[in-house]
Protein backbone atom coordinates (compact mmCIF):
# COMPACT_ATOMS: atom_id res chain seq x y z
CA UNK A 1 0.00 0.00 0.00
CA UNK A 2 1.66 3.40 -0.77
CA UNK A 3 2.59 5.63 1.40
CA UNK A 4 2.87 9.34 1.90
CA UNK A 5 6.48 9.13 1.78
CA UNK A 6 6.27 7.12 -1.72
CA UNK A 7 4.43 9.67 -3.56
CA UNK A 8 4.92 13.05 -3.62
CA UNK A 9 1.24 13.70 -4.25
CA UNK A 10 -0.19 12.32 -1.49
CA UNK A 11 2.51 13.78 0.69
CA UNK A 12 1.54 16.81 -1.23
CA UNK A 13 -2.25 16.28 -0.12
CA UNK A 14 -1.19 15.29 3.68
CA UNK A 15 -0.02 19.12 4.13
CA UNK A 16 -3.40 20.34 2.37
CA UNK A 17 -6.27 19.37 4.70
CA UNK A 18 -8.67 21.55 3.56
CA UNK A 19 -7.32 20.98 -0.22
CA UNK A 20 -8.00 17.58 0.50
CA UNK A 21 -11.75 18.10 1.96
CA UNK A 22 -13.03 20.09 -0.91
CA UNK A 23 -11.32 16.81 -3.49
CA UNK A 24 -13.21 14.42 -1.40
CA UNK A 25 -16.29 16.53 -1.47
CA UNK A 26 -16.46 17.31 -5.05
CA UNK A 27 -15.58 14.05 -6.34
CA UNK A 28 -18.43 12.31 -4.07
CA UNK A 29 -21.21 14.43 -4.44
CA UNK A 30 -20.42 14.48 -8.67
CA UNK A 31 -20.83 10.56 -7.60
CA UNK A 32 -23.60 10.37 -5.59
CA UNK A 33 -25.93 12.24 -8.54
CA UNK A 34 -25.59 9.73 -10.66
CA UNK A 35 -28.38 6.99 -11.08
CA UNK A 36 -29.23 3.58 -11.37
CA UNK A 37 -32.60 2.76 -12.06
CA UNK A 38 -34.25 5.86 -10.53
CA UNK A 39 -31.85 5.52 -7.13
CA UNK A 40 -28.60 7.10 -5.66
CA UNK A 41 -26.38 7.12 -2.82
CA UNK A 42 -26.82 11.28 -2.82
CA UNK A 43 -24.41 12.75 -0.58
CA UNK A 44 -23.61 9.41 1.29
CA UNK A 45 -21.18 8.79 -1.36
CA UNK A 46 -18.78 11.50 0.29
CA UNK A 47 -18.17 9.18 2.29
CA UNK A 48 -17.17 6.31 0.03
CA UNK A 49 -14.70 8.40 -1.56
CA UNK A 50 -13.18 9.50 1.90
CA UNK A 51 -13.00 5.37 2.26
CA UNK A 52 -11.04 4.76 -1.01
CA UNK A 53 -9.06 8.12 -0.76
CA UNK A 54 -8.05 7.50 2.88
CA UNK A 55 -6.96 3.76 2.48
CA UNK A 56 -4.24 5.41 0.21
CA UNK A 57 -2.49 6.42 3.25
CA UNK A 58 -2.78 7.05 7.16
CA UNK A 59 -1.46 10.81 6.53
CA UNK A 60 -4.75 11.57 4.25
CA UNK A 61 -6.72 12.38 7.12
CA UNK A 62 -8.53 15.37 8.34
CA UNK A 63 -7.99 17.53 11.87
CA UNK A 64 -10.91 16.59 14.28
CA UNK A 65 -12.17 19.92 14.64
CA UNK A 66 -13.66 19.35 10.70
CA UNK A 67 -15.72 16.31 11.44
CA UNK A 68 -16.87 18.03 14.48
CA UNK A 69 -17.79 21.08 13.53
CA UNK A 70 -19.42 19.20 10.34
CA UNK A 71 -21.62 17.03 13.26
CA UNK A 72 -22.69 19.70 15.04
CA UNK A 73 -23.73 22.05 12.32
CA UNK A 74 -25.63 19.18 10.46
CA UNK A 75 -27.69 18.16 14.00
CA UNK A 76 -28.93 21.39 14.78
CA UNK A 77 -30.01 22.71 11.55
CA UNK A 78 -31.87 19.50 11.48
CA UNK A 79 -33.66 20.18 14.80
CA UNK A 80 -34.00 23.82 13.77
CA UNK A 81 -35.98 22.38 10.44
CA UNK A 82 -38.01 19.68 12.79
CA UNK A 83 -38.80 21.43 15.90
CA UNK A 84 -42.43 22.48 15.46
CA UNK A 85 -43.23 19.42 13.29
CA UNK A 86 -41.93 17.54 16.29
CA UNK A 87 -43.89 18.33 19.36
CA UNK A 88 -47.26 18.74 16.85
CA UNK A 89 -46.34 15.22 15.53
CA UNK A 90 -47.77 13.77 19.42
CA UNK A 91 -51.09 15.66 18.79
CA UNK A 92 -53.80 12.90 17.55
CA UNK A 93 -52.21 9.77 16.21
CA UNK A 94 -48.68 11.27 15.96
CA UNK A 95 -48.09 9.91 19.63
CA UNK A 96 -49.18 6.65 18.44
CA UNK A 97 -47.23 6.39 15.27
CA UNK A 98 -44.29 7.54 17.20
CA UNK A 99 -44.17 5.57 19.77
CA UNK A 100 -44.81 2.44 17.26
CA UNK A 101 -41.46 3.73 15.10
CA UNK A 102 -39.28 3.57 18.61
CA UNK A 103 -40.60 0.20 19.00
CA UNK A 104 -39.48 -0.35 15.47
CA UNK A 105 -36.13 1.00 15.90
CA UNK A 106 -36.04 -1.15 19.28
CA UNK A 107 -36.36 -4.21 17.36
CA UNK A 108 -33.75 -3.26 14.98
CA UNK A 109 -31.16 -2.63 18.15
CA UNK A 110 -32.19 -5.93 19.67
CA UNK A 111 -31.63 -7.52 16.57
CA UNK A 112 -28.12 -6.32 16.41
CA UNK A 113 -27.55 -7.40 20.13
CA UNK A 114 -28.71 -11.06 19.02
CA UNK A 115 -26.24 -10.78 16.03
CA UNK A 116 -23.67 -9.43 18.36
CA UNK A 117 -23.76 -12.68 20.92
CA UNK A 118 -24.40 -15.13 17.89
CA UNK A 119 -21.71 -14.02 15.91
CA UNK A 120 -18.71 -12.83 18.05
CA UNK A 121 -18.75 -9.21 16.76
CA UNK A 122 -16.68 -6.74 18.89
CA UNK A 123 -18.52 -4.20 20.98
CA UNK A 124 -17.18 -1.49 18.17
CA UNK A 125 -18.37 -3.12 15.40
CA UNK A 126 -21.82 -4.24 16.34
CA UNK A 127 -22.64 -0.44 17.42
CA UNK A 128 -21.42 0.34 13.89
CA UNK A 129 -23.46 -2.20 12.17
CA UNK A 130 -26.38 -0.56 14.57
CA UNK A 131 -25.78 2.84 12.76
CA UNK A 132 -25.40 1.91 9.40
CA UNK A 133 -28.28 -0.77 8.91
CA UNK A 134 -30.46 2.39 10.05
CA UNK A 135 -28.35 4.67 7.76
CA UNK A 136 -27.71 7.36 10.54
CA UNK A 137 -24.60 9.00 10.38
CA UNK A 138 -24.52 11.29 13.41
CA UNK A 139 -25.43 7.98 15.36
CA UNK A 140 -22.09 6.84 13.83
CA UNK A 141 -20.60 10.47 15.29
CA UNK A 142 -21.86 9.43 18.77
CA UNK A 143 -20.15 6.08 18.93
CA UNK A 144 -17.14 7.56 18.00
CA UNK A 145 -17.68 10.18 20.33
CA UNK A 146 -17.66 7.65 23.35
CA UNK A 147 -14.66 5.40 21.87
CA UNK A 148 -12.76 8.50 22.48
CA UNK A 149 -13.94 8.67 26.31
CA UNK A 150 -13.25 4.50 26.47
CA UNK A 151 -10.37 3.38 24.46
CA UNK A 152 -6.90 3.62 25.61
CA UNK A 153 -4.56 5.42 23.92
CA UNK A 154 -2.64 3.15 22.33
CA UNK A 155 -5.51 1.59 21.19
CA UNK A 156 -7.40 4.69 20.09
CA UNK A 157 -7.23 4.63 16.45
CA UNK A 158 -7.52 1.21 15.73
CA UNK A 159 -10.62 1.23 18.00
CA UNK A 160 -12.05 4.52 16.39
CA UNK A 161 -11.84 2.41 12.72
CA UNK A 162 -13.88 -0.36 14.47
CA UNK A 163 -17.50 1.52 14.30
CA UNK A 164 -16.87 2.99 10.51
CA UNK A 165 -16.09 -0.62 9.44
CA UNK A 166 -19.11 -1.93 10.74
CA UNK A 167 -21.31 1.05 9.60
CA UNK A 168 -19.77 1.35 5.84
CA UNK A 169 -20.45 -2.44 5.21
CA UNK A 170 -23.62 -1.79 5.97
CA UNK A 171 -24.48 1.27 4.55
CA UNK A 172 -25.20 0.03 1.05
CA UNK A 173 -28.07 -2.21 2.34
CA UNK A 174 -29.28 -0.31 4.67
CA UNK A 175 -30.43 1.87 1.86
CA UNK A 176 -31.29 -0.64 -0.76
CA UNK A 177 -32.96 -3.25 1.53
CA UNK A 178 -35.13 -0.53 2.57
CA UNK A 179 -36.27 0.10 -1.06
CA UNK A 180 -36.31 -3.36 -1.95
CA UNK A 181 -38.46 -3.99 0.84
CA UNK A 182 -40.87 -1.76 -0.22
CA UNK A 183 -40.93 -2.34 -3.69
CA UNK A 184 -41.90 -6.11 -3.12
CA UNK A 185 -44.31 -5.44 -0.71
CA UNK A 186 -46.59 -2.51 -2.73
CA UNK A 187 -46.76 -5.18 -5.16
CA UNK A 188 -47.88 -8.25 -3.34
CA UNK A 189 -50.56 -6.02 -1.64
CA UNK A 190 -51.25 -4.20 -5.08
CA UNK A 191 -50.99 -0.57 -3.09
CA UNK A 192 -53.25 2.03 -4.87
CA UNK A 193 -51.58 5.11 -3.93
CA UNK A 194 -54.38 7.47 -6.21
CA UNK A 195 -56.74 5.31 -3.22
CA UNK A 196 -54.50 5.21 -0.76
CA UNK A 197 -54.02 9.18 -0.22
CA UNK A 198 -58.12 9.32 -0.24
CA UNK A 199 -57.45 7.97 3.25
CA UNK A 200 -55.19 9.92 4.62
CA UNK A 201 -56.81 13.13 5.00
CA UNK A 202 -56.28 13.23 9.09
CA UNK A 203 -52.60 13.09 8.33
CA UNK A 204 -52.09 15.92 5.69
CA UNK A 205 -49.69 18.71 6.73
CA UNK A 206 -49.04 19.46 3.15
CA UNK A 207 -50.70 20.83 1.23
CA UNK A 208 -51.72 19.52 -2.25
CA UNK A 209 -51.16 21.53 -5.54
CA UNK A 210 -53.83 24.92 -4.97
CA UNK A 211 -56.50 26.21 -7.49
CA UNK A 212 -58.02 29.64 -7.46
CA UNK A 213 -61.77 29.84 -8.43
CA UNK A 214 -64.40 32.37 -8.79
CA UNK A 215 -67.83 31.36 -7.55
CA UNK A 216 -70.85 33.13 -8.58
CA UNK A 217 -73.38 33.18 -5.63
CA UNK A 218 -76.83 31.91 -6.12
CA UNK A 219 -77.61 29.60 -3.23
CA UNK A 220 -80.27 31.90 -0.85
CA UNK A 221 -79.19 29.74 2.50
CA UNK A 222 -75.95 31.80 2.35
CA UNK A 223 -77.10 34.92 1.63
CA UNK A 224 -76.79 37.70 4.11
CA UNK A 225 -74.65 35.52 5.84
CA UNK A 226 -70.80 36.55 7.12
CA UNK A 227 -67.59 34.86 5.58
CA UNK A 228 -66.80 34.37 9.41
CA UNK A 229 -70.13 32.66 10.48
CA UNK A 230 -69.77 30.62 7.61
CA UNK A 231 -65.82 29.39 7.84
CA UNK A 232 -67.20 28.62 11.74
CA UNK A 233 -70.24 26.36 10.68
CA UNK A 234 -68.48 24.19 7.53
CA UNK A 235 -64.57 24.80 8.90
CA UNK A 236 -63.95 24.62 5.34
CA UNK A 237 -60.18 24.81 4.33
CA UNK A 238 -60.29 27.35 1.68
CA UNK A 239 -59.37 30.60 1.88
CA UNK A 240 -61.84 33.47 0.80
CA UNK A 241 -60.01 36.67 -0.85
CA UNK A 242 -61.94 38.80 -3.10
CA UNK A 243 -65.65 39.85 -3.15
CA UNK A 244 -67.42 42.01 -6.73
CA UNK A 245 -70.13 43.27 -5.73
CA UNK A 246 -71.99 45.91 -8.52
CA UNK A 247 -68.83 46.74 -10.28
CA UNK A 248 -66.83 47.14 -6.73
CA UNK A 249 -64.32 44.67 -5.37
CA UNK A 250 -64.04 44.39 -1.67
CA UNK A 251 -61.94 41.96 0.32
CA UNK A 252 -63.26 39.22 1.75
CA UNK A 253 -63.41 39.78 5.49
CA UNK A 254 -65.12 37.96 8.08
CA UNK A 255 -67.69 40.78 8.93
CA UNK A 256 -68.31 40.96 5.36
CA UNK A 257 -71.94 39.64 4.37
CA UNK A 258 -72.79 37.69 1.20
CA UNK A 259 -75.36 38.79 -1.06
CA UNK A 260 -76.73 36.67 -4.06
CA UNK A 261 -75.13 37.41 -7.71
CA UNK A 262 -71.64 38.29 -5.82
CA UNK A 263 -68.73 37.18 -7.61
CA UNK A 264 -66.11 35.36 -4.78
CA UNK A 265 -62.96 34.14 -5.55
CA UNK A 266 -61.41 31.48 -3.22
CA UNK A 267 -58.16 29.74 -2.94
CA UNK A 268 -57.93 25.98 -2.11
CA UNK A 269 -56.86 22.31 -2.78
CA UNK A 270 -58.72 21.39 -6.23
CA UNK A 271 -61.09 18.87 -4.80
CA UNK A 272 -61.63 21.03 -1.51
CA UNK A 273 -62.90 23.79 -3.98
CA UNK A 274 -64.80 21.81 -5.47
CA UNK A 275 -66.84 20.94 -2.22
CA UNK A 276 -67.38 24.56 -1.62
CA UNK A 277 -68.65 25.67 -4.98
CA UNK A 278 -72.20 23.77 -5.07
CA UNK A 279 -72.91 25.18 -1.59
CA UNK A 280 -72.22 28.74 -2.53
CA UNK A 281 -73.26 28.64 -6.07
CA UNK A 282 -71.71 27.62 -8.91
CA UNK A 283 -68.93 28.06 -11.03
CA UNK A 284 -68.61 31.78 -12.64
CA UNK A 285 -67.67 32.43 -16.12
CA UNK A 286 -65.42 35.53 -15.27
CA UNK A 287 -62.04 34.75 -13.28
CA UNK A 288 -61.89 37.70 -10.53
CA UNK A 289 -58.16 37.09 -9.64
CA UNK A 290 -57.59 38.39 -13.08
CA UNK A 291 -58.93 41.61 -12.23
CA UNK A 292 -56.28 44.20 -10.96
CA UNK A 293 -57.27 47.32 -11.27
CA UNK A 294 -57.65 47.84 -7.90
CA UNK A 295 -56.21 45.23 -5.72
CA UNK A 296 -52.98 43.26 -6.92
CA UNK A 297 -51.43 40.22 -5.69
CA UNK A 298 -47.64 39.69 -5.33
CA UNK A 299 -44.92 37.22 -3.83
CA UNK A 300 -43.16 39.04 -1.19
CA UNK A 301 -40.28 37.25 0.76
CA UNK A 302 -40.28 37.19 4.79
CA UNK A 303 -37.10 38.53 5.30
CA UNK A 304 -38.23 40.76 8.41
CA UNK A 305 -37.42 39.23 11.93
CA UNK A 306 -40.36 41.07 13.38
CA UNK A 307 -42.26 39.30 11.30
CA UNK A 308 -40.89 35.58 11.58
CA UNK A 309 -42.95 32.98 13.91
CA UNK A 310 -45.33 34.72 14.04
CA UNK A 311 -49.02 33.49 13.38
CA UNK A 312 -50.73 35.43 10.26
CA UNK A 313 -53.97 35.95 12.19
CA UNK A 314 -51.65 37.75 15.02
CA UNK A 315 -50.31 40.16 11.87
CA UNK A 316 -53.65 41.96 11.83
CA UNK A 317 -53.14 42.59 7.88
CA UNK A 318 -56.64 43.19 6.85
CA UNK A 319 -57.13 45.84 9.27
CA UNK A 320 -53.88 47.26 8.98
CA UNK A 321 -53.04 47.27 5.07
CA UNK A 322 -56.69 45.83 3.98
CA UNK A 323 -54.45 42.98 2.58
CA UNK A 324 -54.52 39.06 2.75
CA UNK A 325 -52.73 36.31 2.96
CA UNK A 326 -53.49 33.40 0.12
CA UNK A 327 -50.63 31.02 -0.17
CA UNK A 328 -47.16 31.07 1.41
CA UNK A 329 -44.41 29.02 -0.34
CA UNK A 330 -42.34 27.13 1.83
CA UNK A 331 -39.14 25.67 0.04
CA UNK A 332 -40.72 24.48 -3.34
CA UNK A 333 -44.59 23.61 -2.11
CA UNK A 334 -47.22 26.28 -1.79
CA UNK A 335 -48.99 26.55 1.41
CA UNK A 336 -52.59 27.83 2.01
CA UNK A 337 -52.47 30.40 4.18
CA UNK A 338 -54.07 29.59 7.20
CA UNK A 339 -54.86 32.02 10.35
CA UNK A 340 -52.94 29.62 12.82
CA UNK A 341 -49.68 29.24 10.05
CA UNK A 342 -46.58 30.81 11.51
CA UNK A 343 -44.58 32.38 9.12
CA UNK A 344 -41.08 31.59 8.69
CA UNK A 345 -37.82 33.86 7.25
CA UNK A 346 -37.46 32.89 3.54
CA UNK A 347 -41.19 32.26 2.66
CA UNK A 348 -42.60 33.53 0.23
CA UNK A 349 -46.15 35.12 0.46
CA UNK A 350 -48.62 35.65 -1.91
CA UNK A 351 -50.79 38.76 -0.71
CA UNK A 352 -54.04 40.69 -2.29
CA UNK A 353 -53.61 44.41 -1.40
CA UNK A 354 -54.78 47.49 -2.92
CA UNK A 355 -52.18 48.56 -5.42
CA UNK A 356 -51.60 52.02 -3.24
CA UNK A 357 -51.01 49.64 -0.41
CA UNK A 358 -48.53 47.11 -1.94
CA UNK A 359 -45.18 48.53 -1.12
CA UNK A 360 -46.15 49.80 2.37
CA UNK A 361 -47.02 45.70 2.67
CA UNK A 362 -43.51 44.75 1.21
CA UNK A 363 -41.61 46.72 3.89
CA UNK A 364 -43.81 45.11 6.53
CA UNK A 365 -42.67 41.33 5.36
CA UNK A 366 -39.15 43.04 4.47
CA UNK A 367 -39.20 41.40 1.11
CA UNK A 368 -34.99 41.50 1.00
CA UNK A 369 -32.88 39.00 -0.84
CA UNK A 370 -29.54 40.19 1.25
CA UNK A 371 -31.54 40.05 4.39
CA UNK A 372 -32.41 36.49 3.81
CA UNK A 373 -28.86 35.38 3.28
CA UNK A 374 -27.60 36.85 6.13
CA UNK A 375 -27.36 34.47 9.36
CA UNK A 376 -27.90 36.08 13.02
CA UNK A 377 -25.11 34.66 14.53
CA UNK A 378 -25.58 35.66 17.79
CA UNK A 379 -28.78 32.87 18.04
CA UNK A 380 -26.89 30.91 16.19
CA UNK A 381 -24.08 30.82 18.35
CA UNK A 382 -25.98 31.16 21.06
CA UNK A 383 -28.10 27.86 20.22
CA UNK A 384 -24.93 25.88 19.06
CA UNK A 385 -23.53 26.34 22.36
CA UNK A 386 -26.07 25.87 24.90
CA UNK A 387 -26.47 22.17 22.74
CA UNK A 388 -22.96 21.77 23.06
CA UNK A 389 -22.83 22.44 27.30
CA UNK A 390 -26.29 20.06 26.98
CA UNK A 391 -24.53 17.25 25.15
CA UNK A 392 -21.41 17.63 27.65
CA UNK A 393 -23.29 16.95 30.81
CA UNK A 394 -22.48 13.04 31.67
CA UNK A 395 -26.21 11.09 32.49
CA UNK A 396 -25.41 8.33 35.40
CA UNK A 397 -26.77 5.09 34.17
CA UNK A 398 -26.89 1.18 36.13
CA UNK A 399 -24.07 -0.01 36.91
CA UNK A 400 -21.67 2.87 37.56
CA UNK A 401 -21.62 3.89 33.48
CA UNK A 402 -22.44 6.76 32.19
CA UNK A 403 -23.70 8.37 28.97
CA UNK A 404 -24.05 11.61 27.33
CA UNK A 405 -25.64 13.48 24.51
CA UNK A 406 -22.26 14.30 23.20
CA UNK A 407 -21.60 16.67 19.99
CA UNK A 408 -24.58 14.71 18.15
CA UNK A 409 -27.56 14.32 20.48
CA UNK A 410 -26.96 17.65 22.75
CA UNK A 411 -27.22 20.35 19.72
CA UNK A 412 -30.01 18.24 18.53
CA UNK A 413 -32.27 18.42 21.30
CA UNK A 414 -31.31 22.08 21.84
CA UNK A 415 -32.34 22.82 18.57
CA UNK A 416 -35.81 20.63 18.26
CA UNK A 417 -36.82 23.20 21.35
CA UNK A 418 -35.71 26.48 19.85
CA UNK A 419 -37.41 25.35 16.43
CA UNK A 420 -40.33 24.78 18.03
CA UNK A 421 -40.26 27.96 20.16
CA UNK A 422 -39.32 30.07 16.96
CA UNK A 423 -38.28 32.69 19.04
CA UNK A 424 -37.75 34.13 22.16
CA UNK A 425 -38.72 38.23 22.60
CA UNK A 426 -36.33 39.84 19.97
CA UNK A 427 -34.06 36.46 19.14
CA UNK A 428 -35.01 34.50 16.32
CA UNK A 429 -33.96 30.82 16.48
CA UNK A 430 -34.64 29.67 12.85
CA UNK A 431 -32.65 29.73 9.87
CA UNK A 432 -34.69 30.65 6.80
CA UNK A 433 -35.04 27.64 4.64
CA UNK A 434 -32.41 28.35 2.43
CA UNK A 435 -30.04 29.30 5.01
CA UNK A 436 -30.71 26.17 6.77
CA UNK A 437 -30.58 24.07 3.88
CA UNK A 438 -27.48 25.54 2.43
CA UNK A 439 -25.56 24.81 6.36
CA UNK A 440 -27.14 21.48 6.74
CA UNK A 441 -25.26 20.17 3.76
CA UNK A 442 -22.12 21.85 4.16
CA UNK A 443 -22.02 20.37 7.78
CA UNK A 444 -23.15 16.76 6.49
CA UNK A 445 -19.58 16.76 3.45
CA UNK A 446 -17.84 17.96 6.43
CA UNK A 447 -18.68 15.23 8.63
CA UNK A 448 -18.83 12.17 5.93
CA UNK A 449 -15.56 13.53 4.53
CA UNK A 450 -13.86 13.65 7.77
CA UNK A 451 -15.34 9.75 9.01
CA UNK A 452 -14.30 8.57 5.21
CA UNK A 453 -10.78 9.68 5.30
CA UNK A 454 -10.21 9.04 8.94
CA UNK A 455 -11.02 5.91 9.17
CA UNK A 456 -10.27 4.56 5.55
CA UNK A 457 -6.50 3.50 5.46
CA UNK A 458 -7.38 0.86 8.45
CA UNK A 459 -10.63 0.06 6.61
CA UNK A 460 -9.29 -2.62 4.19
CA UNK A 461 -7.04 -4.27 7.01
CA UNK A 462 -9.75 -4.35 9.56
CA UNK A 463 -12.47 -5.76 7.12
CA UNK A 464 -11.37 -8.67 6.47
CA UNK A 465 -9.75 -9.26 9.81
CA UNK A 466 -13.61 -8.92 11.20
CA UNK A 467 -15.21 -10.97 8.52
CA UNK A 468 -16.86 -8.70 6.24
CA UNK A 469 -19.24 -10.64 4.24
CA UNK A 470 -20.73 -11.66 7.91
CA UNK A 471 -20.96 -8.26 8.79
CA UNK A 472 -22.93 -7.55 5.48
CA UNK A 473 -25.11 -10.09 5.59
CA UNK A 474 -26.13 -9.53 9.71
CA UNK A 475 -26.24 -6.29 8.53
CA UNK A 476 -28.87 -6.60 5.58
CA UNK A 477 -31.18 -9.22 7.77
CA UNK A 478 -31.13 -6.35 9.98
CA UNK A 479 -32.18 -4.00 7.56
CA UNK A 480 -34.68 -6.03 5.83
CA UNK A 481 -36.70 -7.37 8.73
CA UNK A 482 -36.77 -4.02 10.52
CA UNK A 483 -38.60 -2.80 7.21
CA UNK A 484 -41.00 -5.72 6.66
CA UNK A 485 -42.08 -5.66 10.00
CA UNK A 486 -42.63 -2.34 9.93
CA UNK A 487 -44.32 -1.80 6.58
CA UNK A 488 -46.62 -5.14 8.36
CA UNK A 489 -47.67 -4.27 11.26
CA UNK A 490 -48.31 -0.35 10.26
CA UNK A 491 -50.39 -1.18 7.17
CA UNK A 492 -52.51 -4.33 8.49
CA UNK A 493 -52.55 -3.41 12.08
CA UNK A 494 -52.44 0.29 12.40
CA UNK A 495 -54.07 0.81 8.86
CA UNK A 496 -51.45 3.74 8.28
CA UNK A 497 -51.93 4.69 4.72
CA UNK A 498 -49.55 2.70 2.50
CA UNK A 499 -48.03 6.31 1.54
CA UNK A 500 -47.56 7.73 4.45
CA UNK A 501 -46.09 4.79 6.11
CA UNK A 502 -43.48 4.25 3.32
CA UNK A 503 -42.44 7.85 3.80
CA UNK A 504 -42.07 7.35 7.63
CA UNK A 505 -39.45 4.39 7.36
CA UNK A 506 -38.03 6.42 5.53
CA UNK A 507 -37.95 8.99 8.79
CA UNK A 508 -36.70 5.74 10.55
CA UNK A 509 -33.86 5.04 8.17
CA UNK A 510 -33.16 8.57 8.32
CA UNK A 511 -32.47 8.35 4.14
CA UNK A 512 -33.30 10.63 1.85
CA UNK A 513 -33.01 8.48 -0.89
CA UNK A 514 -35.64 6.30 0.59
CA UNK A 515 -37.99 8.92 0.72
CA UNK A 516 -36.89 10.09 -3.20
CA UNK A 517 -37.93 6.54 -4.37
CA UNK A 518 -40.53 6.45 -1.76
CA UNK A 519 -42.15 9.70 -4.05
CA UNK A 520 -41.25 8.36 -6.92
CA UNK A 521 -43.72 5.62 -6.22
CA UNK A 522 -46.42 7.55 -4.62
CA UNK A 523 -46.51 10.67 -6.57
CA UNK A 524 -47.65 12.62 -3.78
CA UNK A 525 -46.80 14.24 -0.76
CA UNK A 526 -47.88 11.94 1.77
CA UNK A 527 -44.08 10.15 1.56
CA UNK A 528 -42.98 13.77 2.61
CA UNK A 529 -45.43 14.51 5.62
CA UNK A 530 -44.47 10.80 6.72
CA UNK A 531 -40.62 10.99 7.30
CA UNK A 532 -40.81 14.87 9.03
CA UNK A 533 -43.37 12.80 11.57
CA UNK A 534 -40.76 10.54 11.95
CA UNK A 535 -37.29 12.00 11.39
CA UNK A 536 -37.17 13.61 14.69
CA UNK A 537 -37.55 10.95 16.96
CA UNK A 538 -35.46 8.20 14.83
CA UNK A 539 -32.59 10.83 14.78
CA UNK A 540 -32.47 10.97 18.57
CA UNK A 541 -33.34 7.50 19.49
CA UNK A 542 -30.64 6.24 16.91
CA UNK A 543 -27.84 8.15 18.62
CA UNK A 544 -28.88 7.29 22.02
CA UNK A 545 -29.10 3.44 21.08
CA UNK A 546 -25.84 3.72 19.13
CA UNK A 547 -24.07 4.47 22.04
CA UNK A 548 -25.75 2.48 24.22
CA UNK A 549 -25.40 -0.43 22.15
CA UNK A 550 -20.98 0.76 22.54
CA UNK A 551 -21.30 1.07 26.25
CA UNK A 552 -23.54 -2.03 27.55
CA UNK A 553 -22.01 -4.60 25.54
CA UNK A 554 -17.69 -2.78 26.16
CA UNK A 555 -18.56 -4.07 29.69
CA UNK A 556 -19.52 -7.77 29.11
Amino acid sequence: MPTSESSPIIAFLAEQPLLLLFIVASIGYTIGRIKIKGTSLGVAAVLFVGLAVGALSPALTLPPIIFELGLVIFVYTIGLASGQGFFASFKSKGLRDNAFFWLMITYAALATVGAHFLLGFKATITSGIFAGSLTNTPALAGILDQVRLLAPADQLEAMLSEPTVGYSVTYPMGVLGMILVVYVMQRVWKINYREDALQAHEFQAVDPDLVTRTIHITNPAVEGKRFGELWQQFHWPVVFVRVKRDERVLLSTVSLELRRGDLVNIVGAAEEVEKVIPQLGEPASESLDLDRSEYDFRRIFVSNPEVANRQIADLGLPKTYGAFITRVRRGDIDLLARGNMRLELGDRVRVVARRTDMSAVSRFFGDSYKALSEIDLLTFGLGIALGLIIGAIPIPLPGELTFKLGLAGGPLVVALVLGALGRTGPLVWNLSYSANLTLRQIGLIMLLAGIGLRSGYTFVDTFAKSGGITIFLAGAIITMSTAFLTLWLGYKLLKIPFGLLIGMLSGLDTQPAVLGFSLQQSENELPNVGYSLIFPIATITKIIYAQLLLLLLSNR
